[in-house]
Parts: C-alpha cells; structure tokens; sequence
C-alpha cells in the first residue's frame, strides 16, 4: 500500500468559490485541474446569468446538468458498436464470397 502512495500526487483545487485538496494518480494532474476550470467556467456562466433569479442550488444542478449533458453527446459520438456490426456483417461476406 506504501508504494501506491507514492503514485499519488496531493494538489490542491479551486472548485467554483471552493478550495479543496485532494488525492490523484500523479499522470492524471492535468485533466483534474481542467475538469477543476471546467465546473467553475459553467458554474459561473450560469451564476451570471441568473443572478438573484435562481438559488445556488439549482445553478449548481443547472451547471451539472450541462457538463452531463457533454459527457453524454461525447459517449453517443464515440459509439462504436454499430461499426462493429457493421464490420462483422461485411467481413462475413468477404469470407463467403472468397469461399465460393
């Protein structure tokens, strides 16, 4: 457990109007604080926006919702799946018609 210690790095994030510390896979320091600016660009896009109109509460759903909503667009344009029917399907008919 020591040495998986040591494949930690301990650094520390501002999150929106949050400083917080935390644990990471050393080789994964730069996503974390893009993700760290990420959540706080959002958050204060909508905080801007709907200033006095609406609870923090509901700017931080908001703001979660739209860096789901992201992550889900970028999960549906990498499916592979029907490329891979696809290509079974055609590699099927290769093989059958080298056959004949």
């Amino acid at each position: 457990m020591p040495e998986e210690n040591k494949e930690k790095l301990h650094i520390r994030l501002h999150v929106y109007d949050t400083d917080m510390t935390v644990n990471i896979p050393r080789e994964d320091e730069e996503l974390y604080r893009s993700a760290a600016k990420l959540i706080s660009e959002t958050i204060n896009r909508y905080a801007s926006y709907y200033d006095g109109r609406k609870s923090e509460k509901e700017i931080l759903y908001m703001a979660l919702i739209d860096i789901a909503l992201q992550l889900v667009r970028e999960q549906k344009n990498n499916d592979v799946e029907p490329f891979v029917d696809i290509l079974g399907k055609l590699t099927s008919e290769i093989e059958n018609t080298l056959k004949d």
